[in-house]
């Protein structure tokens, strides 16, 4: 990895606490009003939307079939939370799973980082300056890498980072009056603060979802399920039963595991606009399933 790459990656980690502490000085002053609330929320859930349901579910794991054009619009929303262009996240992706806690996952807490908290600063950023992005496209992305839209789209994921910060921008300057300090505002609360949240809940998927929580099936990795996390990312952190069953397009299986993603997937299906969507039959379930569910403890 270049020096360039590393600066960039470790920009992507710093810029957005910076951008709280902004918000913090903000604050200091003034209360956020809904508007701000707005804007974060809108722009969290559309950028991390093309992470759990475009990048994740469509692109990586193909748990569903939908038209190229809204491929394509997924890839493009999942750009805007600035994790890196489409054939990076879905080639570093493949691989995890490929090599899941053991030597080649790019991310694990587990493997060649030590234990404890080196192994999770690994798995949650550390993991950013080392083994990003470092995937062969080739190797884990073909499909994507066969198609040149998505390649234009991979090339163009600069000019995209840069809108995930113009849009909230200049959503704040309108929604505020036309102002300096809207414009300001939406940059913060609908840029910045909106990256900082999209990438952290995305790493502690990374970290957390393989240290702490809960397991249930037969699988050789040391992933878990952290309810605590279903709800910011989306249903992402049900992570055992993903691993598991990686083409699910649900990774919530039991009636009470929030799963936003497979809801949105749904409601596509249900427009006409997804289709072979992936299910796992009760009795593959239980096939997998071990005697009792376990907790994995805390080694620090």
């Amino acid at each position: 990895m270049s020096r360039a790459e590393k600066t960039a990656n470790l920009a992507g980690v710093v810029v957005p606490f910076v951008g709280v502490i902004v918000a913090i000085v903000l604050l200091w002053q003034r209360w956020v009003d809904v508007t701000d609330l707005a804007l974060l929320a809108g722009f969290y859930l559309m950028s991390a939307i093309g992470v759990t349901v475009g990048f994740h579910r469509l692109l990586t794991h193909r748990s569903f079939q939908t038209h190229p054009q809204i491929e394509r619009a997924f890839a493009v929303l999942g750009s805007l939370s600035v994790q890196g262009s489409v054939l990076d996240w879905v080639a570093d992706h493949r691989k995890h799973h490929a090599h899941t806690d053991m030597e080649g996952d790019p991310h694990s807490p587990h493997v060649g980082h030590g234990s404890g908290l080196a192994g999770l600063w690994h798995a949650h950023a550390g993991w950013l300056t080392e083994t990003q992005g470092q995937a062969d496209w080739k190797r884990y992305a073909p499909d994507l890498y066969d198609d040149p839209k998505m390649r234009r789209i991979g090339r163009r994921f600069p000019m995209f980072a840069g809108l995930s910060l113009l849009l909230p921008t200049l959503a704040g300057f309108a929604l505020h009056g036309w102002t300096l300090e809207g414009a300001i505002r939406g940059y913060i609360w609908g840029g910045l603060v909106r990256i900082f949240l999209v990438h952290h809940v995305t790493w502690s998927v990374n970290s957390v979802c393989h240290f702490f929580g809960k397991r249930r099936f037969d699988v050789d990795d040391r992933s878990t399920n952290v309810a605590w996390l279903a709800i910011p990312s989306l249903g992402e952190s049900w992570h055992h039963n993903h691993h598991a069953f990686p083409r699910s397009a649900r990774h919530g299986l039991r009636w009470w595991e929030v799963d936003l993603s497979a809801l949105i997937i749904l409601a596509l299906e249900r427009a006409g606009l997804a289709w072979n969507v992936v299910r796992i039959a009760p009795e593959r379930q239980a096939a997998r399933q071990m005697d009792h569910m376990s907790s994995r403890p805390v080694s620090l």
